[in-house]
């Protein structure tokens, strides 16, 4: 397996072999009027990858990318037990620069296997970008090659990133959905590059609805926690409940730094709650494109109508959908309250800027007549 040392390797030398290829983007594609490049960010079950469809669903004039940094993290991580997060956030934002730009060279040397002759039949999540299972896009299938995450629509081969890399400078626009960055200020660099026009979406979640969502989809990671909740309290410096306490601080720090809006964040930076979403979904997939200034296609709409139980005939296309609200609440009766508490104690800081009501008793937790939203507007 090629190593991460090897592929740290390689990031000096193809900033080089890469300048051209990037100058002739910005002198004949960079500058297109009305090209928009947007960056998702989120937690994992924070409901991004819904999210991320809402853009994805576009249609023709979207190129959208699914967790491109997902190689990046795991290739990384080999051999260090976890990402070296010093290491990770500057190669982070080095690949997402270069994806911005339909340059794949860089994102090739954490894919494994390696591709042969710019192909692979490893790319994580192939079948969640509609435009990289477009016809352009779509080889010969290859007998004996197992792609895991083949195209859904129609039957293809491996995916050639060379002829990904042209359908992406033909598109409009460039959206690419991630959990793995964390810290808004490493971002700077790639806000600030003249060749691209970046809006940053901040996708957020309840804390304790995260936890619990992760309880049940990474259950063996969570064996502690079932325990905790059984068999006694939870030690508050365990490695595993600091690690929570540091995610939610990342996340509130780069919240505020967003919702400062500094210079260099000036109408770029906008925060999202996913409980908005459940009960609002089309007013709130129009606020993200008003923001990101692309306009919303009909294909976009119905998919999000579809997906959500969304009906102009329970008072507008913009009401609130008894189904959505329950669904995202659902976690309330599947955490633990003392789980709950843990949350709160930790999270605290971050919980009273989104605006998430603390509960003081199992009650209060599963009370449904009980909102835990305040109503918050962020600019």
């Amino acid at each position: 397996m090629q190593s991460s040392l090897s592929a740290l390797w390689h990031l000096s030398s193809l900033k080089k072999k890469t300048t051209s290829f990037q100058e002739g983007i910005y002198s004949e594609n960079g500058t297109l009027a009305g090209r928009k490049h947007i960056l998702l960010m989120a937690t994992t079950r924070t409901g991004s990858s819904f999210v991320g469809e809402f853009f994805n669903q576009h249609g023709g004039n979207m190129f959208y990318l699914f967790e491109p940094l997902w190689h990046v993290e795991r290739m990384l991580s080999i051999g260090k037990g976890g990402t070296n997060t010093s290491t990770s956030v500057w190669v982070y934002r080095d690949v997402l620069q270069h994806l911005f730009l339909c340059n794949f060279s860089m994102l090739e040397h954490f894919i494994y296997p390696p591709p042969q002759d710019h192909v692979t039949a490893a790319l994580f999540r192939r079948e969640s970008s509609m435009a990289l299972c477009e016809e352009q896009v779509c080889t010969p299938v290859v007998k004996d090659i197992f792609e895991r995450y083949r195209c859904r629509t129609r039957h293809c081969g491996p995916l050639n990133l060379t002829l990904a890399s042209e359908v992406c400078l033909e598109k409009q626009h460039r959206v690419i959905k991630t959990v793995r960055v964390r810290q808004l200020d490493t971002l700077r660099s790639l806000v600030e590059d003249p060749r691209l026009d970046i809006k940053l979406i901040q996708l957020v979640r309840d804390p304790r609805a995260i936890l619990a969502s992760r309880m049940v989809a990474f259950a063996g990671k969570y064996r502690n926690w079932k325990s905790w909740a059984v068999n006694g309290d939870v030690p508050i410096e365990d490695e595993e409940v600091k690690r929570l306490e540091g995610n939610c601080n990342n996340i509130r720090i780069s919240a505020e730094l967003g919702l400062s809006q500094p210079k260099w964040l000036k109408n770029r930076y906008m925060l999202v709650r996913y409980e908005d979403i459940a009960r609002y979904p089309m007013q709130k997939a129009a606020e993200m494109y008003n923001f990101t200034e692309i306009p919303m296609t009909t294909q976009a709409r119905d998919w999000i109508l579809r997906n959500t139980h969304a009906s102009t005939e329970a008072g507008g296309v913009y009401s609130t959908q008894k189904n959505s609200s329950e669904q995202v609440e659902k976690w309330r009766r599947s955490i633990p309250f003392k789980l709950a508490q843990v949350v709160q104690k930790v999270c605290g800081p971050t919980m009273k800027l989104f605006g998430y009501r603390f509960v003081d008793s199992e009650q209060t937790l599963l009370n449904k007549s009980f909102s835990l939203l305040e109503e918050k507007h962020f600019i």
